[in-house]
C-alpha cells in the first residue's frame, strides 16, 4: 500500500494487536473439550457439503476446493484484517493520495494511521465475539490462513471460517443440543461456500460491484476516520459530552453518491439473496439431519431480534448490522416464494448470470422476478 513517510492510512498490525488484546475470552472449556469441538465442527462441515449440494442441486466437479478453518477469536480477527486490507486497498490508496497533497499530510499520516488502527481494533474485538461462521470471499492466502482457488489468484479463492468459541458460547446461552446446533451452523455457512464454488462468475461480479462502489467514493479521509472513531467511542461508553446524534447513520451511508446508491441497491439485493438462500437451505435440510431444528430456529430468531443490549443495538445500527438482519428475513422470503412457485430448479435460474440476479425491488416482490426471468424466457 502506498505510504507517506512510512505511514499507512490504517496501521493494520496495530489493529490486529489491539483487537487481540481487547477481545473477550471465550467460554471455559478444557483442552480435551476444545479438541472435541474442533473435530466435530470439521466433521459437520464435511457432512454439510453433501447435504447442501443435494438439497440445492448445485455443485460442480470443476470447482476449486476451499479450505474449512476452525479458528478462535484472534484467528477471526487476523483473517478479517487481511480481507479488509485487500478489498479496501483501492479506496485507501485514493484517500492516501488526497492526503499527500494536504499540508502536513505526512505528519497526519503517522498519527492517523495508528489512531485508526487502534479504533478499528476496538471494533473488531467487539465483532470477534459475535460471529459464528463466515465464508471469506476475498481471502488472501497466508501461511496461517490458507485459501482456495487458483495459485495465481491475487485475492485467493475463498475460505470458510468457523469460530469455535462463539459457537460454544451461543449453544450454551440458548441451552440447545450442542451436536445439533453445530451442524445447523455448518449448514448455513456451507451454503455460502457452495454458492461461490458452484457459481464461478459470482465472486468476480461481487468484487466488481464493491470496487465500483469504492471507486465512486469522494470523501475526505477524516470523515471516514471520524465515523470509525464514533463507533469506537460507543464501545467506550457513548458519545463525547455535548455531541449530538446525527440520526445514527451507518458507515456505508456516509459515502453515498447517487452512483453509489444505485450500486448499493444491487449489492443489497445480492446479499439478501445469498443470506436468505443460506437460511432457507439451513431450514430445508435441517429437519432431516438436525432433530431439534425447530427449537434451535425459534431460540436463535429471538436472540437475533432482541440483541444483547442497548449498546449492541446502537453498534449494529452504526455498523450496518441491522441491515444484515433484514437481509436474512427479506432474502429468505424471496427464496421461499420462488421455490414454492417454480421449484428448486426454477429458482436456480437465479445463478445463470448477473442479469438473472434479483433487483432490490424484486427481493420484496418475488413475482416480479419470476415474471422477468421465467415468463420472458418462455415467451
Amino acid at each position: 500500500m502506498t505510504s507517506i513517510g512510512g505511514a499507512e492510512m490504517v496501521d493494520w498490525n496495530l489493529a490486529v494487536a489491539t483487537a487481540t488484546r481487547l477481545v473477550r475470552p471465550g467460554p471455559e472449556v478444557s483442552r480435551d473439550e476444545a479438541r472435541a469441538v474442533v473435530a466435530e465442527l470439521r466433521r459437520h462441515a464435511k457432512a454439510s457439503e453433501e447435504h447442501v449440494r443435494g438439497f440445492t442441486r448445485m455443485g460442480t466437479d470443476d470447482a476449486h476446493d476451499t479450505p474449512v478453518l476452525v479458528v478462535d477469536r484472534p484467528g477471526w480477527v487476523r483473517a478479517n484484517v487481511a480481507g479488509f486490507r485487500e478489498i479496501l486497498k483501492p479506496l485507501l490508496d485514493k484517500m492516501q493520495e488526497r492526503r499527500s497533497n494536504t499540508p502536513g499530510g505526512a505528519v497526519l499520516g503517522a498519527v492517523g494511521g495508528k489512531v485508526t488502527g487502534v479504533e478499528l481494533g476496538m471494533l473488531l474485538s467487539f465483532l470477534a465475539s459475535r460471529v459464528l461462521g463466515q465464508y471469506e470471499t476475498f481471502a488472501p492466502a497466508t501461511r496461517e490462513l490458507p485459501a482456495g482457488g487458483p495459485p495465481d489468484s491475487p485475492s485467493g479463492g475463498g475460505r470458510l471460517l468457523l469460530v469455535a468459541p462463539n459457537i460454544v458460547h451461543v449453544e450454551r446461552e440458548l441451552d440447545v443440543q450442542p451436536h445439533d446446533f453445530r451442524l445447523w451452523v455448518c449448514l448455513h455457512e456451507e451454503t455460502h461456500r457452495t454458492q461461490f464454488t458452484a457459481v464461478p462468475w459470482l465472486r468476480d461480479h461481487l468484487e466488481g460491484e464493491i470496487q465500483s462502489f469504492l471507486g465512486e467514493t469522494d470523501v475526505d479521509p477524516m470523515t471516514v476516520l471520524e465515523r470509525i472513531r464514533e463507533a469506537a467511542q460507543s464501545l467506550a461508553g457513548g458519545r463525547p459530552e455535548g455531541e449530538e446524534d446525527d440520526g445514527g447513520r451507518s458507515l456505508v451511508e456516509i459515502v453515498q453518491t447517487p452512483g453509489q446508491r444505485e450500486i448499493l441497491g444491487r449489492l443489497t439485493a445480492v446479499m439478501s439473496l445469498l443470506e436468505g438462500h443460506a437460511d432457507f437451505v439451513m431450514d430445508g435440510v435441517g429437519p432431516a439431519v438436525v432433530p431439534s431444528v425447530a427449537e434451535i430456529r425459534e431460540k436463535f430468531q429471538q436472540r437475533r431480534a432482541k440483541g444483547a443490549s442497548r449498546l449492541d443495538l446502537a453498534l449494529r445500527k452504526l455498523l450496518g448490522l441491522d441491515a444484515k438482519l433484514r437481509q436474512y428475513r427479506d432474502g429468505e422470503r424471496f427464496v421461499r416464494a420462488v421455490v414454492e412457485e417454480v421449484g428448486m430448479d426454477g429458482f436456480n435460474r437465479v445463478w445463470t448470470s448477473p442479469n438473472t440476479l434479483p433487483t432490490k425491488v424484486e427481493i420484496a416482490k418475488p413475482a416480479d422476478w419470476i415474471a422477468r426471468v421465467h415468463r420472458k424466457a418462455e415467451s
